[in-house]
């Protein structure tokens, strides 16, 4: 899928929204749903495999997730977190295996273990080093700033710097105030991507304010897991029912 196709749908008259997926099999629902783009949520894919989000310990898996879900016919956006390194040349090198597997876009963000921010200079020469190796690359940009610590002004400036690096669009999670919200959008002439937040944003009002790119992030892998936990205790026997081995157990003696 061409990554013309994946620009091209942040310039739309409708925000694109994102589903992000964890696996092939959600990737895959996801596409004959209907969605024309799909990403990854990096805590769907940490939690699947056993480790912690955020903590740069995921690179195989998503390498592999990438290229299972590149199978299907949408354009496909990849979480790498801050990138799995702290080397230019070693995240420009991931960008580039990830272009030849065929993916649309990237996520990099600038949130790193433990809750800290990398600096912005050196998350400046990520970006312009990603771009540099793999200029189709749709490269989203996000910013922690405002996530983690609600620093509005440091999350404006960080969108500046992100944008002059060369980003292809910006990614502020946490903003749903209009206040913050155009402001960031204010900020860049670069497609405007949040956060979905139930209850606090909608679809048509984030339009209004200019956004153009709306992601569910890691709302659908935790709404399926509540499923999943739902319907096994629908289906479990009250205490003290006999199980099926107990009542085998019965009819045999």
């Amino acid at each position: 899928m061409g990554t013309n196709t994946f620009h091209d749908l942040h310039r739309r008259e409708r925000p694109l929204l994102l589903p992000n997926a964890w696996d092939f099999a959600s990737g895959a629902a996801l596409a004959e749903a209907g969605f024309p783009a799909i990403g990854t949520t990096s805590l769907g894919v940490a939690a699947a495999a056993g480790k912690p989000d955020a903590e740069g310990g995921t690179r195989a898996e998503t390498l592999a997730l990438t290229r299972a879900l590149v199978r299907l016919p949408v354009p496909i956006t990849v979480d790498i977190e801050g990138g799995f390194s702290e080397l230019p040349e070693e995240v420009a090198a991931l960008a580039a295996e990830l272009d030849s597997c065929g993916v649309a876009g990237i996520n990099i963000e600038d949130g790193r273990p433990g809750g800290s921010l990398a600096p912005p200079g050196p998350q400046c020469v990520l970006i312009e080093a990603i771009k540099e190796a793999a200029p189709g690359l749709f490269v989203n940009a996000r910013t922690d700033a405002y996530w983690l610590s609600g620093h509005e002004e440091e999350a404006l400036e960080r969108v500046r710097a992100y944008t002059e690096a060369g980003a292809d669009g910006v990614f502020v999670p946490g903003i749903a105030e209009e206040r913050d919200v155009r402001a960031v959008v204010d900020a860049t002439p670069l497609p405007v991507n949040v956060l979905f937040l139930p209850g606090r944003v909608t679809v048509d009002g984030l339009a209004a304010m200019g956004v153009r790119r709306i992601s569910y992030g890691s709302l659908l892998f935790r709404a399926a897991l509540r499923a999943a936990v739902t319907t096994a205790l629908e289906h479990r026997p009250p205490e003290g029912t006999p199980s099926y081995a107990d009542v085998q157990r019965l009819v045999s003696g």
